[in-house]
């Protein structure tokens, strides 16, 4: 039925919002979630919820664990710079990572993108990140949310958020049986992650530099690709370890830092010491001293080249590190777990020498 004024009437598109433009992302991005399915998924993309069976991926009696979280404003480098294939694995590895530091291993995942008005191509990009990383890890990315928001947001701009949900089977949870003696070892961050890009980004305006500056930490590239290095994805080797039972904590070095997130997992009656240095890369270098940022504040702030710190037995150090190789990740002697009175606390020698 037409009329002669259907010129003048309002429509969804006319107010900010292409329901086409959002079925045809949805249909771009069916055959990434297929590549990621595994074992326990039921059905796919496109329903009003993921329907996932614990059993039929093998487990007896699981416990389910949940986590959400975001990537904070290293969106804003993504959208300044244009690079925006790789904050999807970031989103990822922020939640998972996160999962597997209690002992469970990633089942699905969901993420939520919201924009102002959709760019299909650009969150065809960032959502092929995303599968990419619950690839890497063993993920189904089993459903999510594009939110299209005029008014809500700047233009070219988006958020995003993810959710995991994985499971360990009872009694298999972690951190158990921290005591003191117990050996720290580190695993090494590829760069800043997805925590203080706030502070980063306040350092580079205050030094004057551009994003397609040439990166004095990363000869042969550019400051912002530099900056844009995925976070590191732990799964696969602490999983490894948890399986082998030589794992008793281990603790996602996130904001806040190692003095921030390792007091996480540890007893009462119990502190960190830390007294073995660990190589820092240099953008953390370059960021303390372009910034005249403190040490003590840049270990509060960022992850200072450890992006996960592992807690094992004096008997497990060597087979743990061992198995860590195997599976391609290095690993680094940190300090030991030490008696202590009252809220557990993380001590660092000779924080000052780090960046240098």
């Amino acid at each position: 039925m037409t009329s002669k004024d259907d010129g003048k009437r309002q429509t969804y598109r006319a107010a900010g919002v292409d329901i086409e433009a959002g079925d045809a992302l949805v249909e771009a991005i069916k055959p990434l979630a297929k590549a990621t399915t595994r074992a326990g998924v039921v059905g796919g993309i496109g329903g009003f919820g993921a329907l996932f069976d614990p059993r039929a991926a093998g487990f007896t009696d699981p416990v389910l664990v949940a986590t959400t979280d975001g990537v904070g404003t290293k969106l804003r480098l993504a959208i300044d710079t244009g690079i925006h294939d790789t904050v999807g694995i970031d989103l990822v590895a922020m939640c998972v990572n996160d999962l597997v530091v209690q002992g469970a291993e990633p089942l699905f995942f969901l993420d939520y993108f919201a924009t102002g008005r959709l760019d299909p191509a650009i969150a065809a990009r960032v959502i092929a990140g995303i599968a990419e990383g619950c690839r890497q890890v063993g993920c189904a990315l089993t459903g999510g949310e594009t939110a299209e928001m005029p008014g809500m947001y700047g233009a070219g701009d988006y958020d995003l958020a993810g959710f995991a949900v994985g499971a360990a089977e009872r009694g298999r949870l972690l951190p158990e049986g921290v005591a003191p003696g117990d050996i720290l070892l580190g695993l090494p961050s590829t760069g800043v992650h997805s925590n203080g890009f706030s502070l980063v980004r306040r350092i580079i305006e205050t030094a004057g530099l551009g994003l397609d500056a040439p990166a004095p930490f990363a000869p042969g590239q550019t400051l912002g690709a530099a900056l844009m290095a995925p976070t590191a994805l732990y799964v696969r080797p602490v999983l490894a370890l948890a399986r082998a039972g030589l794992l008793r904590a281990a603790a996602h070095i996130t904001g806040g830092g190692l003095p921030g997130n390792l007091p996480r997992v540890l007893p009462e009656g119990t502190s960190a010491v830390i007294d073995q240095p660990w190589p820092v890369p240099p953008v953390f270098s370059w960021l303390a001293r372009t910034g005249d940022v403190a040490a003590a504040e840049m270990l509060r702030v960022f992850n200072c080249g450890i992006g996960m710190v592992l807690v094992v037995r004096p008997a497990d150090e060597p087979a743990a590190r061992a198995l860590l190789a195997e599976t391609g990740i290095e690993s680094h002697r940190l300090g030991r777990i030490a008696s202590a009175s009252g809220t557990p606390e993380v001590t660092i020698e000779r924080a000052d020498a780090l960046f240098a």
